[in-house]
C-alpha cells in the first residue's frame, strides 16, 4: 500500500515503467488524467496548466499571481487522489509536490541519450537530429523548471530512493525493483502514516480555494485543525476571515479553521 511517484526524462520509459508497476501491484495510476481533474475542479484551461508545469518560468513569470495559482490546483489534485495510498503517479516533480510525506517511495528512470533518440526516432518518424534537439529542450525545459520553481536539480540522485538506468537493465527489470521496494517495511501504509498525507491534502485544498484571491497566504493541516497563515490587514484580512468561515462549512474533513497574521509563515505551510 505504497505511494510511488516516477520521475524521468522524456522519452525514458518511464511512462511504461509507472504503467507496468501499477499493474503488478494492483495500483491505480496518475498522470495526464491529474491535469483534467485540476482544469474541470477549479476551472482552468488544460493548456494553461500544461504551462505551467512543463515550460520554464522567466524572472518576472517565477512567481506571477496565475502560475502559483495553477500549480496550488495541480497540488490540491494529486494530493486528493494519492491521500489512501496505493498510487503510482508519474509526472513532473511529484516527488517534490508530495515534499514531507513519509513513506513515498520516489524514483528516478533514466536511459543514456542515444537509446533515448531511436526510441523518438522509431515512434515519430524523424531524422536522429530531430529527435535529438526535441529530447535536449525538453530535457533543459523540465530542469529549468525545477530549479527555478524548487530550487533543485531534477537529475541530482538524493533527490530520490531509487535510480534505475534503462539500458542494461529492461523494462521489466526496473518494474522488478520497484515492487520489490514498495513491499518493503518502510513503504508499508498504514493509517498513521497516512495520516500527513490526508492533512496535505486538506491544506492543498484550502489554499487552492483560496489562492486566487489571496495569493500570499499559506496553509497548515494537522488532524483536521487547520491554520491559514496571512499577511493580509485591514480589508484584506476581513475578506479572508470571511471566506475562511465559508471554506470551514464547505470542505468535509475541517475540524477547526484558524487564521493567524504572520510575516513568517512555518516552513511546513502549502
Amino acid at each position: 500500500m505504497a505511494i510511488i511517484t516516477i520521475s524521468r526524462g522524456s522519452y525514458s520509459m518511464g511512462k511504461a515503467v509507472a504503467e507496468q508497476v501499477a499493474a503488478c501491484l494492483g495500483y491505480t495510476v496518475i498522470s495526464r488524467d491529474l491535469l483534467l481533474d485540476a482544469s474541470t475542479r477549479f476551472h482552468v484551461s488544460e493548456i494553461k496548466l500544461i504551462r505551467a508545469i512543463h515550460d520554464a518560468p522567466g524572472i518576472l513569470e517565477r512567481l506571477s499571481h496565475s502560475r502559483q495559482a495553477y500549480l496550488a490546483y495541480i497540488r490540491a489534485a494529486l494530493t486528493e487522489r494519492v491521500r489512501d495510498g496505493n498510487v503510482v503517479y508519474h509526472g513532473l516533480a511529484g516527488h517534490l509536490l508530495l515534499k514531507g510525506i513519509p513513506g513515498v517511495l520516489k524514483v528516478r528512470i533514466t536511459a543514456d541519450l542515444e537509446r533515448r533518440v531511436e526510441n523518438e526516432m522509431q515512434r515519430e518518424g524523424i531524422s536522429a537530429q530531430e529527435a535529438r534537439d526535441i529530447i535536449l529542450k525538453d530535457d533543459n525545459q523540465r530542469r529549468g523548471w525545477t530549479k527555478s520553481l524548487h530550487g533543485v536539480d531534477p537529475w541530482d540522485s538524493n533527490l530520490y530512493d531509487l535510480v534505475v538506468r534503462i539500458g542494461a537493465l529492461t523494462v521489466a527489470d526496473a518494474v522488478s525493483f520497484i515492487c520489490e521496494a514498495a513491499r518493503s517495511e518502510g513503504f508499508r501504509t498504514t493509517d498513521k502514516s497516512l495520516q500527513p498525507v490526508k492533512d496535505l491534502a486538506l491544506a492543498c485544498r484550502i489554499k487552492a480555494e483560496l489562492v486566487e484571491e489571496f495569493p500570499t497566504v499559506g496553509v497548515t493541516c494537522q488532524y483536521g485543525n487547520v491554520i491559514v497563515y496571512t499577511r493580509e490587514k485591514g480589508t484584506g484580512g476581513s475578506r479572508l476571515h470571511k471566506r475562511i468561515e465559508a471554506l470551514s462549512k464547505e470542505i468535509q474533513g475541517v475540524f477547526n479553521l484558524e487564521v493567524h497574521s504572520s510575516e513568517n509563515f512555518p516552513a511546513d505551510a502549502v
